[in-house]
């Protein structure tokens, strides 16, 4: 029951973040990691803006030498032209979508930060409860990202959770969202497509948060006999057992 509470409490403070990103425009990160990309994004599109305007204006200054002077008509042909750089090089390119199949790739930094950036992208097809938790994990990943980077990459326990978070989870929200809108509301075993969504990322919340505690614990031994990460795919953890109903189809299967 602490337990039950104490996911609950969690939600809810999730849910005020992302009442709050929603206010706030949708543009706010659901993690460090992926904060970080868009940063060096950003910073990449700064370079290319004033590297733009340092070309024009030394295009205007060679051209007023060559023919003495460019006049009020290159003045203004010179303002315009960097006003069109900055906002062409402000907006593109636009930050991709990192593709699912390279989010389990790279350093274990880039890995939680691309899986982020993905989730962030799903946000607009999911529904509310998806949402809020989806926001909740974003912050998890964060402290996940931590431990991994104490321990050896080649380690069972690290591939095992690299799986996890890399293919698993983003498999289970790319599941539902393959699901036609019109039949996600139907049910399945008992339960609609978006319940069992929910009871999935609730989960893998659970999840995450437990094998964090355990890697910061140093239990490598007892993450590496562990075999229920694989039951995550595509929401395939959604058992019987565990009160969830039916699961949610894997991607070309019929909703």
């Amino acid at each position: 029951m602490a337990g039950e509470a104490q996911q609950h409490q969690q939600i809810m403070a999730a849910a005020g973040q992302s009442l709050a990103r929603n206010r706030a425009g949708g543009r706010r990160s659901i993690g460090r990691r992926s904060a970080e990309l868009k940063h060096r994004h950003f910073a990449r599109k700064l370079t290319r803006i004033a590297m733009a305007i340092g070309a024009i204006l030394l295009a205007a200054m060679i051209a007023g030498m060559v023919i003495d002077g460019i006049g009020f008509t290159g003045i203004v042909v010179t303002f315009f032209a960097v006003v069109f750089a900055t906002v062409f090089f402000g907006r593109y390119p636009r930050m991709k979508v990192p593709d699912l199949s390279k989010l389990n790739t790279g350093d274990v930094r880039s890995m939680v930060g691309r899986t982020e950036l993905w989730l962030e992208a799903q946000r607009p097809a999911l529904p509310a409860p998806a949402v809020q938790l989806v926001d909740q994990i974003g912050v998890q990943l964060d402290g996940l990202g931590v431990q991994l980077e104490g321990i050896d990459p080649a380690e069972p326990a690290a591939q095992e959770v690299r799986k996890l978070v890399g293919e698993h989870l983003p498999g289970m929200v790319e599941s539902y969202r393959r699901i036609p809108a019109h039949l996600r509301k139907e049910e399945r075993g008992g339960r609609t497509a978006d319940q069992q969504l929910a009871d999935g990322l609730g989960k893998i919340s659970r999840e995450i948060d437990d094998v964090t505690r355990r890697l910061a614990a140093g239990d490598l031994d007892a993450l590496a006999v562990q075999g229920r990460y694989l039951d995550y795919k595509y929401g395939n953890g959604l058992n019987e057992s565990d009160g969830a109903g039916a699961v949610l189809p894997a991607p070309g299967e019929n909703a």
